[in-house]
């Protein structure tokens, strides 16, 4: 007799459905699965048997053929552990066979029976919604990231004699039902401010204009300026995460192991600061079974390289293409990913080797040639797709020893909201969030100049000589300065200050 359970396998951050189907016939005692199974799939043979015994069952003393459909596809991990042993159990008329139908099936299995947590339940659950089942069942402590989904049943199990008892009718689970609304109300805040950095009125304003548009921002300044504290600070004022948002990086987080049983959900946006030893898979993502980097896991979020120009060449460079398209595919040998990876890059640097070339108080000790293949080591293609550079000067005594507090971060997100709100009406019929995001066709549309405007950016191009890529950064900053200031038309104040957010395109000396 042949017995089917419908599972699921991940792809990228997506699932896809794969059908365990079971044979059980007459010959010498074995065990042989097929379908492109990896080692822990293969291993997961002694796994069940032991599973199967000491849950109180019996395990056949024939030859069992398991099959993972469709078989062309590498299957990894222990997630197939529990349907397999679910196909064994019906098979031998241990399970009546009405109910596995109506049900997705994950978990892996301890030898004991114990169902332990996996991977990629979020994906699985929305999965097993996509495909018209009845409902899910899987690990128990995986049973609040399955439930985030709704108008499916997730039924939480710890052992392999529940899961039996419930689809024979036996026991009933109830199950588990989560309000997503609840999480995000109370979603842990964090106490810094802006309101307690001393000074850099310029950087929190330039730091404003790129999380309201959106934009990559790379901050230069010397060691002790305030650069990375800026930088962690942009939580706070970043926008709120849409439900869908949400969805979409718990996806990530869920393939990639990183969520915790206290966090189901992710209802803050993620801040990303990886060392510079970080090696180009780490960043990007890869490996022999490819997992998201970094740059996905700041999918939704800001992803932070402090110095630079530390990071390995190769590193950066591969940034690129992501940073255009807002999406990384990772192609091997057997199978091709793609993982999404719309972030906002914030870079720090030092301005020389030694830091102190734009520090007035002290000397630099660094020769023009030294500054010169320090700042080299960030290629101009990549500068190229940062939209705003800005200058962040050493603070002085009486800003940190003043009293009078900056503007708070709570002022400066209400100011982003409501920009973010007039671009996501503008744009609401495209599939762009924001500004930095537009394409050629919507900057012409809706980033049209004045002629004193126009002017200035032809001066602008000439003088600084500018590449069509930062001519187009200039215009999207521009439209986002407008958009803080409530103007529906881009004014010339608007891309002189546009303009002078471009510091690394002047020379050096």
């Amino acid at each position: 007799m042949i017995i089917k359970v419908v599972s699921s396998a991940i792809l990228g951050i997506e699932s896809y459905a794969v059908d365990v189907e079971v044979d059980i016939s007459r010959g010498l005692p074995q065990f042989s699965t097929v379908g492109l199974p990896d080692t822990a799939v293969r291993e997961s043979k002694d796994r069940i048997k032991a599973a199967i015994k000491n849950s109180g069952y019996e395990f056949p003393k024939y030859r069992v053929t398991v099959n993972l459909s469709p078989a062309d596809i590498k299957k990894e991990g222990t997630s197939f552990d529990l349907p397999i042993a679910v196909s064994i159990l019906a098979a031998e008329e241990c399970i009546t066979h009405g109910n596995i139908g109506k049900y997705m099936i994950i978990g892996e299995l301890s030898l004991d029976g114990r169902i332990k947590g996996v991977q990629g339940i979020l994906s699985a659950s929305l999965l097993a919604k996509q495909c018209g089942m009845k409902g899910i069942i899987v690990p128990r402590e995986n049973a609040p990231e399955a439930a985030m989904v709704e108008g499916i049943d997730v039924i939480p199990v710890e052992y392999l004699h529940h899961v039996v008892e419930f689809l024979n009718g036996i026991n009933t689970i109830e199950p588990l039902q989560i309000d997503a609304g609840l999480l995000f109300t109370n979603a842990l805040g964090t106490t810094d401010d802006y309101a307690d950095v001393s000074g850099q009125d310029q950087a929190k304003r330039a730091l404003e204009i790129a999380v309201a548009g959106g934009h990559n921002i790379i901050m230069i300044g010397p060691p002790g300026s305030g650069k990375t504290m800026l930088a962690r600070r942009l939580l706070t004022i970043l926008p709120d995460l849409t439900f869908d948002e949400s969805i979409e990086t718990t996806k990530i987080f869920s393939v990639a192991g990183l969520l915790t049983k206290e966090e189901n959900l992710i209802t803050r946006r993620p801040f990303r600061a990886p060392h510079h030893s970080i090696s180009d898979a780490g960043l990007v993502g890869g490996g022999h079974n490819p997992k998201p980097g970094e740059i996905s896991l700041a999918h939704n979020g800001v992803l932070f390289l402090d110095e630079l120009p530390e990071f390995r060449r190769n590193v950066l460079e591969a940034l690129r293409q992501p940073l255009e398209d807002g999406h990384v595919t990772i192609a091997r040998s057997s199978t091709t990913v793609t993982y999404p990876a719309r972030f906002m890059l914030v870079a720090a640097m030092n301005p020389c080797p030694c830091g102190h070339f734009t520090d007035p108080r002290t000397p630099c000790q660094c020769s023009a040639q030294q500054i010169r293949q320090y700042r080299s080591k960030i290629s101009g293609p990549l500068m190229d797709r940062i939209d705003i550079h800005i200058d962040v000067p050493g603070i002085r005594y009486r800003d940190l020893s003043g009293r009078k507090r900056g503007e708070s971060s709570l002022a400066m997100k209400e100011r982003i909201t409501r920009a973010r709100d007039i671009q996501q009406r503008r744009l609401n019929d495209l599939p762009t969030r924001c500004n930095a995001h537009m394409a050629n066709r919507e900057i012409k549309t809706f980033c049209a100049l004045d002629e004193e405007s126009h002017r200035l950016v032809e001066m602008a191009m000439d003088k600084l000589g500018l590449s069509a890529r930062a001519y187009t950064r200039i215009l999207k900053v521009a439209r986002t300065i407008a958009d803080l200031d409530g103007e529906p038309h881009i004014r010339a104040h608007h891309v002189s200050e546009a303009i002078q957010y471009r510091t690394l395109d002047r020379a050096v000396i």
